[in-house]
């Protein structure tokens, strides 16, 4: 990385569009890598650990490549190839600025062809040419019409990207927001079960506890059940706690009752 107490070199290479215009990897062999890791069941960490190997591999000289996720946790990485990509995200959310959260925002791909002369991100352009990053190509990922973060690439020379590689950051990021819809689902579906399998769990304990109470005289389930209500508001718990109270009390003291 550029060392930020030294003045840079900055050569101005070619743009990427006024060189060859295959990346160093078969975009075909990316989108093949890609689409084998969604009939699989990879986890989410290794996933997106090959989302963003894919993006470095796939475009001209970039030094790293991160993938944000925004969503009712916030905004943050992912996954990040290496400590620089890391940290030029971080500064985007700190100062809730950048490329990476335009592309997420406005749900099109942003390019800086410079970061010491670009003036649309001021605070976030100044930190990253510091930590030696010069351009940066984003995309969006995009599920339908949401917006679900964005994938990017950094690069320590200016003029790296091009409009060849913003087509292949557009394929690489709707392949991998395809995944990442994919497992969020998953999450999903296994958060709802979670909550029928504690709901389930709720109810019987209440069932049982409305059925000690008819044992003990109540008059009927409504009234078992108003009980137990009561008892929640006076004490400031839950009807399902209040309902596990009672039948742990019932438990030990069978238990002592059995004991010779």
């Amino acid at each position: 990385m550029t060392d930020p107490t030294t003045p840079a070199e900055d050569p101005t290479p070619a743009r990427s569009d006024e060189r060859s215009s295959a990346p160093p990897v078969g975009l075909a062999w990316a989108l093949s890598q890609m689409s084998g890791l969604l009939l699989s069941r990879e986890t989410v960490e290794t996933a997106l650990e090959l989302v963003t190997s894919l993006a470095v591999t796939a475009t001209a000289g970039t030094l790293g490549a991160a993938v944000t996720v925004v969503d009712e946790h916030g905004k943050r990485s992912r996954a990040a190839s290496n400590s620089a990509a890391e940290q030029a995200d971080t500064l985007q959310y700190e100062f809730d600025e950048g490329p990476c959260l335009t592309a997420w925002r406005t749900r099109e791909p942003v390019r800086i062809d410079d970061t010491t002369t670009d003036a649309r991100w001021p605070r976030w352009n100044e930190a990253a040419s510091r930590l030696g990053v010069r351009s940066v190509l984003s995309a969006p990922l995009l599920v339908g019409d949401e917006s679900i973060g964005a994938m990017k690439v950094y690069c320590e020379r200016p003029m790296n990207y091009g409009p060849h590689d913003e087509h292949v950051m557009r394929l690489l990021a709707a392949q991998a927001a395809i995944l990442l819809a994919n497992t969020q689902s998953l999450a999903e579906a296994r958060r709802l079960s979670r909550q029928l399998t504690d709901a389930l769990a709720s109810r019987d304990a209440i069932a049982q506890a409305t059925g000690v109470l008819l044992a003990r005289g109540a008059a009927s389930r409504q009234d078992a059940f108003a009980t137990l209500a009561a008892t929640a508001r006076r004490t400031d718990r839950s009807v399902e706690d209040v309902a596990r109270a009672l039948l742990a009390a019932v438990t030990t003291r069978n238990s002592g009752s059995a004991a010779p």
